[in-house]
């Protein structure tokens, strides 16, 4: 595969894994020192050409790497070709490699093969690429925690905790007249709550890894002309939405991405709300609502040079349950809006004064964004790990697992009605480290990642 974007660019890598890699190449590549590929140093690059077995015509000068095993990314015998970024170089590469007996890679089939081949875990191969996709320097910290195995060492712990107590409830059913120290229903009862404390723990640093992975939709609503994208603006530090004083400019939405302290914020301008018989507007408009029911934080603009309007009043009636922050914009100018009427609809909700226009009070408002949406995840320094949507499905099946031996306990049901759950909770969490999953998931899982990975 092609392990680096398609395009023009500097330098681009041409992949190889198995164990024809280094014949395969050895068959294309011409080295400037007089030796035999299967004689190359391991992890060092050799200078030469690329060219066609054909016609013996060259294709590029290259770079070239032999990466022996088991000391690979694959641990496999791997080779890497260091081409220039152009894309007829690379795909003539790959074409010729092709010819030569390979195949192209399925999506992330290297980071496939070592997790077949055992070098990392299934958890520490889905974190490759949270390394990839990571947004922000706390996202990517957090990542590469979890590719070092910060999650499967948690997870395994657990489990063999868990193993532990289906090996006493088993040794005093299946031998109970050896003499066997036999652990007592209130000791087995608390070996599984604090099972099920740290599979809790677990969980809820998920929702905290889903914002760090994708963002906090954050969405700017408010009535025309209040400054909402001025503000957008401002946060991303370009001029990506039009400004003017002309009512009903915003006519559709824009979603830019932000940094703020590590946490990744997707920014979503829209249409200001408002009657209107302009028919793009309206569309503009309808698609703001949309956005609202989806959002997870909202900025609520108001313009404090003006009193409320009747569609001021409409919009904030909309945001009543939902988590957002009042930003009462225009502080430069003299202030008129009555901040009374606007505390009695949304008690709970913070306010922040700032000037889009002027940028006073931007870092005011950043912080509070922050705090609230560490605030409603849960995020904290703490955090060691970024789950994903799977992750959080089977640790929240295991926690129920657990929950269910817990009051079977309490229930005084029969031990091995207890013992099946906390089996079943053992089970579920080996699918995150891929000790207990199937084939089809782990294929699906691969399916997400770029070709070339």
């Amino acid at each position: 595969a092609i392990s680096t974007p398609l395009g023009e660019g500097g330098i681009g890598i041409v992949r190889l894994s198995g164990p024809d890699s280094i014949d395969i190449v050895s068959k294309l590549f011409k080295p400037h020192v007089e030796k035999n590929m299967n004689e190359f140093k391991t992890r060092t690059l050799y200078l030469g050409h690329i060219f066609d077995p054909r016609d013996q015509q060259v294709v590029d000068e290259v770079l070239v790497s032999v990466f022996r095993k088991p000391y690979t990314y694959t641990r496999e015998e791997m080779v890497e070709i260091n081409c220039h970024g152009g894309l007829v170089a690379q795909k003539k590469i790959l074409g010729l490699a092709i010819e030569q007996g390979a195949r192209l890679a399925d999506p992330g089939e290297f980071t496939k093969r070592a997790f077949l081949n055992g070098r990392i875990d299934l958890s520490q191969a889905e974190a490759v690429i949270d390394v990839i996709r990571a947004k922000t320097d706390r996202a990517l910290t957090l990542a590469n925690r979890q590719l070092s195995g910060g999650l499967s060492d948690k997870i395994k712990d657990i489990r063999e905790k868990l193993l532990t107590i289906i090996a006493h409830i088993e040794a005093n059913i299946d031998f109970p007249e050896e003499d066997i120290p036999e652990a007592s229903p209130e000791t087995i009862k608390l070996e599984i709550i604090d099972g099920r404390k740290r599979v809790k723990t677990l969980l809820d640093g998920a929702s905290a890894g889903k914002v760090l992975r994708d963002g906090m939709s954050t969405l700017i609503l408010g009535n025309t002309n209040v400054g909402k994208s001025s503000l957008l603006n401002t946060l991303v530090k370009d001029e990506r939405a039009i400004v003017t004083d002309i009512p009903g400019t915003t006519r559709d939405v824009i979603e830019e991405y932000i940094d703020i302290k590590g946490v990744p914020i997707k920014i979503i301008d829209t249409a200001g709300i408002r009657q209107t018989a302009d028919m793009v507007e309206k569309i503009g408009i309808d698609r703001a609502i949309k956005y609202l029911e989806e959002a997870e934080l909202v900025l609520l603009m108001i313009d404090v040079s003006q009193r409320l309007t009747e569609d001021d009043k409409y919009i904030i009636k909309m945001v009543q349950d939902k988590l957002g922050i009042i930003v009462f914009n225009k502080v430069d100018l003299p202030e008129i809006v009555n901040e009374m009427e606007v505390t009695k609809l949304l008690p709970d909700m913070p306010i922040v004064r700032i000037s889009a226009l002027k940028e006073k009070g931007i870092d005011k408002l950043k912080s509070v964004i922050h705090d609230t949406i560490m605030e409603k995840i849960g995020l904290s320094e703490e955090t060691s790990f970024i789950a994903g949507e799977r992750q959080r499905i089977i640790l929240q099946s295991a926690f129920e697992s657990l929950n269910r031996a817990v009051s079977s306990m309490e229930n005084q049901r029969p031990i091995e009605v207890v013992e099946l759950d906390i089996r079943e909770a053992w089970e579920k969490l080996g699918e995150i480290t891929g000790e207990t999953v199937g084939e089809d998931i782990i294929s699906t899982i691969f399916e997400n990642f770029c070709i070339g990975k």
